[in-house]
């Protein structure tokens, strides 16, 4: 684990507690392009639906590409606040085009919004 991953982890538990759901649903806006949070419905990228916990790569129905499929990485907290913030730089060879969210807060509150995704 590196340091920043260790810091990125440590400050995501109180972030997810100071984000707002509903603004990041907002703040999903963004994502909405190539992603969708209905379970089982994959657009260009796959569904986010209960991505919080889930294991990358592990959606039977999507194309993944072959780095996010070799990564063996679980999508907790601070994996993915460093993924949505810059994923070319955390992963390279992702087929996801998107440049990230510059904004903490915006990550606070998509992060609340992602973990709001599980089902009933």
């Amino acid at each position: 684990m590196t340091f920043a991953t260790l810091a990125l982890a440590l400050a995501s538990t109180s972030a997810l507690a100071m984000g707002d759901v509903k603004v990041g649903k907002k703040v999903f806006k963004k994502c909405k392009a190539c992603h969708t949070v209905k379970e089982g419905k994959h657009k260009v990228g796959p569904s986010l639906f209960n991505i919080v916990g889930a294991e990358a790569g592990a959606i039977e129905e999507y194309k993944y590409s072959k780095a996010m499929l070799e990564w063996g990485l679980t999508w907790d907290e601070a994996t993915l606040r460093e993924f949505l913030s810059r994923p070319k730089k955390l992963l390279p060879k992702t087929k996801m085009a998107f440049g990230g969210l510059k904004k903490e807060k915006d990550l606070d509150n998509i992060m609340a919004y992602l973990e709001s995704l599980k089902p009933e």
